[in-house]
Order: C-alpha cells, then sequence, then structure tokens
C-alpha cells in the first residue's frame, strides 16, 4: 500500500515540472501537474484528532490569524443558508459564524490561545483522493521586477491589462459538475471563440490597442510573473507599482519544465524555477520559442492598498495562505499542512494555512500551492518546493461530512 502510494506521487512529481500558481483568481498557476479527470477525482474525508496533526503542538498558530481573521470577514457576509464545499461537505455558512466570532476576539500573538480555540470549536478530517491522502505541494511568491511607464532604453517588454473583448466564462454557473473550471475567449459572430494564444500575443496581436501597463526590462522576468500573478515593479525613480492579475486569455497552462526535459536541456530530477530560469538566460536565442510553447497569457491590473490578492478576494498572508483547486475545497476553510520542506532536508513544513486561492495548475482533492510572500527567500523557497505531503481540513464542529 505504500509504495503505490509513492509511486503515485512520483509520477505526480515527475510531470509537474514548473509552474508557479498562476491562472489563480487574482494569480496564475505556480506548478503545473496532469490535468484530473473530474470524474475520477473525489474528496474523500476521515475523521482525525488533533494529536494525530504532526506539529500541531509547536507551530507558532497566531501567524496565521490574519489570514483567518481575512477569510472570516468574507464568509460571515454571505447568507447563512449558503453551502461550501461539493455537495456542502464543508457546511454551511451558519455553521462558521460562531467559530469566526470567537476567533475575531483573539489577542495578536497569542499561539496557546488560537491553539486552543481551534481545538475547541473544530475537527480535523484528513483530506483524500478516494482515500488516498498523499498529494503534492508547490510555492508561489510575489515577484519582484524593473519597470517604466513608458517604452524607453531597457523597457521593452509590455505588461499588458485586460484586453475589453476578452470574455471569462465560470463554466460552474452553467454545470454543477464543472465548478471550477473556466474557459476564456472572444466573441465572433455571437460564438464564443478562443483567444490569441502567447506565440501570437508576443508577435504583436494586441498592439495598437492602448494595453500596455507599462514596460520591464526582462522577458524572463516577465514570463515568470504571469506564473506567479503578482509582483511588485521597481520604478526608474525609485517608486513602486503593485501589479496583480486581471485574466487570462483561457489557453491551456502547460509547464515549459516539461518541454526542456523532452528537448534534453534539464533532467527530470533537475527542474526548478532556478533551473528554467538559468537555462532561459543563457539561451536567449532559444528563450521566447521556449517560453512561447506555454500558450497561455496573463494580464494585469494596477493594484492599490493592501495585497496581492488573492481569488477569495482577500490580500494574502506569507506563508499562511494556500492555493486550492475550488472545485473540491471551499475558500477560507482552516488547513493542517505536513509536508517535505523545500530548502532542509529532512525538515517538514507543518503550519496551520487558510485556503484563499486558486489556480489553473492547481488540480485535485489534495493539491496545494502555498504563498510564501515577496523578497529572495520567498522566491528560493517557491522555486524549490516540489513537496510531497497531506493536509487536514478544520471544519466546525457539528459538520458532518460523508465518511469514506
Amino acid at each position: 500500500m505504500r509504495r503505490n502510494k509513492t509511486a503515485r506521487l512520483a509520477a505526480l512529481l515527475a510531470f509537474g515540472l514548473l509552474a508557479g500558481c498562476a491562472q489563480q483568481g487574482t494569480k496564475p498557476p505556480a506548478a503545473t501537474v496532469p490535468e484530473v479527470e473530474k470524474s475520477a477525482a473525489r474528496l474523500t474525508l476521515r475523521p482525525a484528532s488533533f494529536a494525530e496533526l504532526p506539529g500541531w503542538g509547536v507551530d507558532r498558530q497566531a501567524d496565521a490569524l490574519p489570514a483567518l481573521l481575512k477569510s472570516c470577514d468574507r464568509l460571515v457576509k454571505q447568507p447563512a443558508d449558503r453551502t461550501l464545499g461539493p455537495n456542502g461537505m464543508m457546511g454551511r455558512i451558519g455553521d462558521w459564524m460562531a467559530p469566526c466570532a470567537a476567533i475575531t476576539k483573539l489577542p495578536v500573538g497569542d499561539h496557546v490561545a488560537l491553539r486552543r480555540t481551534v481545538e475547541s470549536l473544530f475537527q480535523p478530517w484528513a483530506a483524500g483522493d478516494n482515500g488516498n491522502e498523499d498529494g503534492l505541494f508547490t510555492g508561489y511568491y510575489e515577484s519582484a521586477l524593473r519597470g517604466s511607464l513608458k517604452k524607453q532604453g531597457k523597457y521593452q517588454t509590455p505588461l499588458y491589462k485586460r484586453p475589453a473583448d476578452l470574455v471569462m466564462v465560470d463554466l460552474g454557473e452553467f454545470r454543477p459538475n464543472l465548478k471550477g473550471e473556466r474557459i476564456a475567449g472572444r466573441v465572433v459572430d455571437g460564438q464564443l471563440k478562443p483567444y490569441a494564444d502567447r506565440k501570437a500575443i508576443e508577435a504583436g496581436a494586441l498592439n495598437g490597442k492602448g494595453l500596455e501597463l507599462l514596460y520591464v526590462d526582462d522577458p524572463v522576468d516577465a514570463f515568470f510573473l504571469q506564473i506567479q500573478g503578482s509582483g511588485r515593479i521597481t520604478l526608474p525613480d525609485g517608486s513602486q507599482m503593485r501589479v496583480g492579475y486581471d485574466g487570462q486569455n483561457g489557453q491551456p497552462y502547460f509547464a515549459i519544465g516539461r518541454e526542456l526535459v523532452a528537448r534534453g536541456a534539464l533532467l527530470k530530477e533537475d527542474v526548478s524555477m532556478q533551473s528554467i530560469r538559468a537555462w532561459l538566460e543563457a539561451n536567449p536565442a532559444k528563450a521566447a520559442e521556449v517560453m512561447n510553447v506555454n500558450p497561455s497569457f496573463v494580464f494585469f491590473r494596477k493594484l492599490e492598498g493592501e495585497g496581492p490578492l488573492g481569488a477569495q478576494g482577500v490580500a494574502l498572508t506569507p506563508g499562511r495562505s494556500l492555493a486550492v483547486d475550488r472545485s473540491f475545497i471551499a475558500y477560507g476553510v482552516p488547513m493542517w499542512l505536513d509536508a517535505e520542506d523545500p530548502v532542509q532536508a529532512g525538515a517538514r513544513v507543518r503550519r496551520l494555512l487558510v485556503a484563499q486561492d486558486t489556480g489553473g495548475a492547481i488540480r485535485g482533492p489534495v493539491r496545494g500551492d502555498v504563498f510564501w510572500g515577496h523578497g529572495p527567500e520567498a522566491e528560493h523557497r517557491a522555486g524549490l518546493m516540489k513537496s510531497a505531503g497531506r493536509y487536514w481540513l478544520l471544519l466546525p464542529k457539528g459538520v458532518a461530512p460523508p465518511v469514506s
């Protein structure tokens, strides 16, 4: 049994040869994995105890309080009878009112108080895919770039605003079994047609439309910004502009790490954001061709105030916000993660997080993408993270999802 699980994880890791968490609600995919068949994947939950959660007693849980408060603020504003998760597995909004009210009264920085409150009001449920509790966890971050509001000198690569003719459709509004699935395109003669792909856009398909938000000095940086979905642009005068995801062209995301492996440029076991970036920078004549293998293209908007924003519509908390597959996990649900540490061999990432984002590459019942924040350390951790692990949903006591 254990060997079968390990083999499955190895396959996921082998084929999930890079992405960030872009194509999200306000950010794109951060790590890509094979498409999960909706008919085959199924969220299963097993009741657990807090004693079963590895590291529960030593995490600095209060560091997750900002994320919990932001999600609770969104949840309690919804109708009390609204259900959460597939078939209401995560209860109704009304079930979350009392736990959220208790959380809002907790003192900042008191890890023990938060831990005890969660233990008294929530029940852990081990998540599985048809009973298999092993999954894949990756990371993403807020990019740092250099740019200009004008096309000048070294600033030649545009970041585009969302085109007015881009139509994005949430298929879940039309078919319940397609919840979490989206499609995008443009309307031609009354029919929705595919939008221009990356190659066409890079060749000038959007020229003359006035969509340039700003220009950056490195096309590789621009490519990785689309994978991460949010970034801070340092302008020539030293000021910064924060940008965030504002739509995607509807074309499928393809991880260029797979392309580099197929070309023999990289070995599977060596693929990471860092190794891909190094190859692109060392091979500028071939970089555009390789990046264009990924037809997906992301559009941006200027962000004001706190950010970056996740798909739940709340500002993400570094190290405590998790992107999930919304087909299976509802926004705002606290999660306990136990996964391999991407930096320190033999160490584990064991912490309380909150489901606050999603991504086109985040597919499956046991699949997550950790937001690590901004800066070199966040970029380093996110770029290396392809970790086997598990997570537990923390649901209000009284919520009784089907036991599998």
